[in-house]
């Protein structure tokens, strides 16, 4: 997604980092991500690593890096309940892979809104400082029982959140954020199966997202 776009959908303020285009983010690849300034309370758009790694990260080589944040426990596990309290974020997409478990292996699907709308998926960010005092800023998307969509594929999905629900969960608003942690709606995604140059991160194309 662009992210002249993405400014544009999300009201983000500031200048836009330089966001090549992808169709397949792996783990420890940058990603963009919309952030609550805590200062300002305006919306920002930032390039973030995906794989968490928590501020108290002693030493980054043997770290988790968890690209995942489980809805039941993220406001309790030590891994997340600082995030999740204080540093909720968007991670936009327009679509997400899953792949089906078959006796000839896993069959890859991607899945996108079945509006045509972008998807906001709920994220939990952090900031850790190396020795050398320069900051790793990453980010875990949070993921819940999949719906009777998803089911068939996986017995999870990630959190995808409304445009209506977007302040709550960036802070801007009162409420309680677990309230949001909920499967999307039975009719809210499409979904279509796709070749298996998805597996490969290397391959990088829209002719990724390409039914078959």
């Amino acid at each position: 997604m662009p992210a002249e776009m993405i400014r544009r959908i999300f009201r983000v303020d500031g200048p836009l980092p330089n966001i090549a285009p992808s169709w397949n983010v792996a783990p420890r690849q940058q990603a963009p991500v919309v952030r609550r300034h805590p200062e300002t309370g305006a919306r920002h758009l930032h390039l973030l690593e995906w794989g968490l790694v928590p501020r108290w990260t002693k030493d980054l080589k043997a770290a988790r890096r968890p690209i995942n944040a489980r809805a039941e426990t993220v406001a309790r596990t030590p891994m997340f309940r600082d995030a999740f309290a204080r540093r909720r974020c968007l991670v936009p997409a327009d679509a997400f892979y899953e792949w089906q478990k078959s006796e000839s292996g896993k069959l890859p699907y991607a899945i996108a809104r079945a509006d045509g709308a972008p998807l906001a998926l709920a994220g939990l960010w952090e900031g850790w400082r190396a020795p050398d005092d320069t900051v790793l800023r990453s980010f875990a998307i949070v993921v819940t029982a999949a719906n009777a969509t998803m089911a068939p594929i996986h017995d999870r999905m990630p959190v995808i959140l409304e445009q209506a629900d977007w302040p709550l969960w960036l802070g801007e608003v009162e409420g309680d954020p677990t309230t949001l942690l909920h499967p999307a709606p039975d009719d809210a995604l499409r979904l279509w199966r796709v070749a298996s140059d998805v597996n490969r991160p290397s391959n990088n194309s829209e002719a990724l997202l390409n039914p078959i």
